[in-house]
């Protein structure tokens, strides 16, 4: 059972027992086939960055939703490769979305050095780290205006951890289409667990991107995250608030041994939430 951080009750999530069979119950349409799925390039400062695109049956326009990853502790695990969120984008596919994934500069075979860096770990940037990965995601989107069956007048950011951050600047400059925002373990700075480097740095840019966001957002981590504990989230979720931000906390019960890997490894349990989110949005129909 999910609790907000005021403690009322939300959503209720009845799904039990081995994952790999909960998920193939909550979303069934979602397994019968897979979606279609290519790779496209987006263009930003001469860079090809990939972005893997997974469609639903039908000719559209379909929404979209663009889902963000994080960055590893480690530079060497960057070039890991493509990035595809097979699971995640076929349960956004099964509620009608287009999906588009984009591998960052500098992470697996997309172009380009990282750029995302936020400096020295006892003078962080975080607010700027975020904006140059933001512009990643909409380098990301308009390659896909053009596309007849995507209607990017309803366009979803999905975003984990270094994500999560990427689409909370990504919407602090809005953009044509942007209608909501999903963030699952936003943040940076972790440099080991329970570790970030200037928290209370992390706090003030998550207040500078309240103060020019306007779309309403879902913020969800877990008890258990190694990466942004619950004390850190929350202050970042009060700052963004406070500053005129529209976000619903949610924190989850612990996942694993580290519920930073809840967006990865949990989307039968986070989906019900997820899916209460975006219909009160007007986003998402399953099917």
């Amino acid at each position: 059972m999910l609790r907000d951080f005021h403690g009322s009750l939300a959503v209720r999530a009845a799904l039990a027992g081995v994952l790999t069979l909960a998920t193939l119950a909550f979303a069934p349409a979602a397994w019968a086939g897979a979606p279609r799925e290519e790779v496209v390039n987006a263009l930003l400062d001469g860079s090809a960055i990939q972005v893997t695109v997974f469609r639903p049956e039908g000719p559209g326009p379909h929404p979209l939703a663009v889902l963000s990853h994080g960055s590893p502790r480690s530079a060497s695990a960057r070039r890991a490769g493509r990035i595809r969120y097979e699971t995640q984008s076929h349960a956004f596919v099964a509620r009608g979305f287009a999906v588009a994934v984009p591998t960052r500069r500098g992470y697996g075979e997309s172009g380009g050095e990282w750029a995302e860096g936020y400096g020295r770990c006892d003078d962080p940037d975080y607010e700027a780290a975020g904006r140059e990965s933001a512009r990643d995601l909409r380098a990301a989107v308009d390659a896909l205006r053009a596309d007849a069956a995507i209607d990017t007048a309803r366009i979803v950011l999905v975003g984990q951890s270094a994500g999560g951050w990427a689409s909370l600047a990504a919407a602090s400059e809005p953009f044509p289409g942007l209608a909501a925002v999903v963030n699952f373990a936003g943040g940076r700075g972790s440099r080991g667990p329970d570790d970030v480097c200037g928290e209370d740095r992390l706090v003030d840019a998550a207040a500078a991107y309240g103060r020019s966001t306007r779309v309403p957002q879902l913020w969800m981590y877990t008890e258990n995250d190694r990466f942004f504990r619950p004390a850190l989230s929350r202050r970042m979720h009060e700052a963004f608030v406070a500053t005129g931000g529209r976000a619903r906390f949610v924190l989850a019960p612990a996942f694993g041994t580290d519920g930073h890997a809840y967006f990865a490894r949990g989307t039968a349990h986070w989906m019900p939430e997820v899916d209460a989110f975006l219909g009160s949005q007007g986003l998402g129909v399953r099917r």
